[in-house]
């Protein structure tokens, strides 16, 4: 074949590939795209940095006035925010560069630590109680940690990787809940003396994931949800402000609950419908002056909502929802069972907590008090979040069609740069 005729098939090939990519409709088109080798990939970490850059803006914008008038400078706290992600930055990297075999290791000691700190923060002059809630550990310059952060990630790896050593035994339904059942009560149970209900509903988000993925029957899962709900009975009437939450979050702007147990659901639905469909404006809340309790915290979405309305509430639920994708994508891919039961149980540990903080906002759901993954302030939830993020991608850079794509990318690297030395 001469080079003229070559030439002339090569173009024939581009134009009919130019022609179907235009026939293909824009779902087609769309589906296509997330269905790249890479796809997982790049999603991870394109979701992740862009949920992390809105973060630091809003953290900013929403914290303005409590930092000027607790500090004196309106950059105070987002400035500890950038702190964070400095720090969780380089957590991320590590987490996307380790090997299997050490997540596999490090549920073990990250598990005993977990379960010492949750029984040191009950212990009174340890743990401090801010807001009738004991959920915090002072630290040298003025840091606290949270116990209950780490302990998601714990529960995630060392559950899984009991799952995946025990895989020929899991048709027995004793094999399959036995420790692992036992130990992720233990720590829902020591989260909830906190109490904290939101990360003890996260924890039980976790513990179904890695048994659905385990391929746990239905019957396992029909009793330990009758158990799960009975004890979830038991622990709202134990406390009258439970029962009033869950009694009192279909209307919290009535009479009776809008100055009392409803006060912030309230003001977070003011802040939401004030924003209407694109916001008062960057730095434009009216409910960040005092009125929103927790306003750059557990309701930092009520402040997206109103300083970038709908659109921007639309644009951080598509952000999670593309990052579920991958998460399940990347469970799908994974060569090995732990993998694919870590990945599930991360996936389940984002997705679960953003819907339980969005739904609260938005009043679908009772008020747990639960920060708003990547996005709300709070190194002690963003760093262990970033870091189980890296692992995912460390799942996603495993996968076989990834992997080879990589490889040839960096072959493809490697041959260019001979070239351009040559034409130097």
């Amino acid at each position: 074949m001469t080079s003229a005729t070559a030439s002339r098939a090569a173009t024939n090939r581009r134009n009919t590939s130019s022609t179907s990519r235009a026939s293909r409709s824009p779902l087609a088109s769309l589906l296509a795209t997330l269905d790249r080798p890479l796809a997982s990939y790049y999603l991870v970490i394109g979701t992740t940095m862009l949920l992390i850059g809105l973060g630091l803006i809003m953290v900013l914008s929403a914290s303005s006035v409590t930092s000027y008038a607790s500090s004196g400078s309106s950059f105070t706290i987002a400035t500890r925010q950038g702190i964070w992600v400095a720090i969780g930055l380089p957590a991320l990297w590590v987490g996307s560069r380790l090997p299997v075999r050490v997540y596999r290791w490090l549920g073990y000691p990250m598990l005993a630590v977990s379960i010492v700190l949750l029984v040191a923060v009950l212990v009174p002059g340890i743990g401090q109680n801010v807001s009738g809630a004991t959920r915090w550990i002072a630290l040298p310059g003025g840091l606290q940690l949270q116990p209950s952060e780490p302990a998601k990630l714990a529960l995630v790896l060392w559950g899984a990787d009991l799952l995946a050593r025990k895989e020929r035994l899991l048709e027995s339904t004793k094999h399959l809940l036995i420790p692992l059942v036992p130990i992720a009560l233990l720590l829902a149970l020591l989260v909830m003396v906190e109490p904290d209900m939101g990360t003890t509903i996260v924890l039980m988000t976790v513990l179904l994931a890695l048994l659905f993925t385990a391929g746990a029957p239905m019957a396992a899962f029909a009793r330990l949800g009758i158990g799960l709900g009975g004890l979830a009975g038991l622990l709202a009437v134990a406390e009258p402000y439970r029962l009033q939450r869950l009694t009192g979050f279909r209307n919290p702007c009535a009479q009776q609950h809008a100055l009392g147990i409803g006060y912030q659901a309230c003001q977070g639905l003011y802040a939401l419908s004030s924003g209407g469909w694109f916001g008062l404006g960057l730095g434009a809340s009216r409910e960040k002056f005092g009125y929103l309790p927790n306003q750059y915290t557990d309701y930092i979405f009520a402040i997206i909502g109103e300083e970038l309305g709908l659109l921007g509430t639309f644009v951080v639920l598509g952000l999670f929802a593309l990052l579920g994708y991958a998460g399940i994508r990347i469970a799908q891919r994974c060569p090995d069972r732990f993998s694919q039961l870590a990945a599930a149980g991360v996936t389940a540990w984002l997705l679960g907590q953003a819907l339980v903080n969005m739904g609260a906002v938005v009043g679908l759901l009772p008020i747990t008090g639960i920060p708003l993954p990547l996005v709300s302030f709070g190194g002690s939830a963003l760093v262990p979040t970033m870091f189980a993020i890296g692992m995912l991608i460390s799942f996603a850079r495993r996968e076989p069609e990834t992997a080879r794509a990589l490889a040839a990318r960096r072959a493809a690297r490697g041959s260019w740069l001979p070239r351009l030395a040559w034409t130097r």
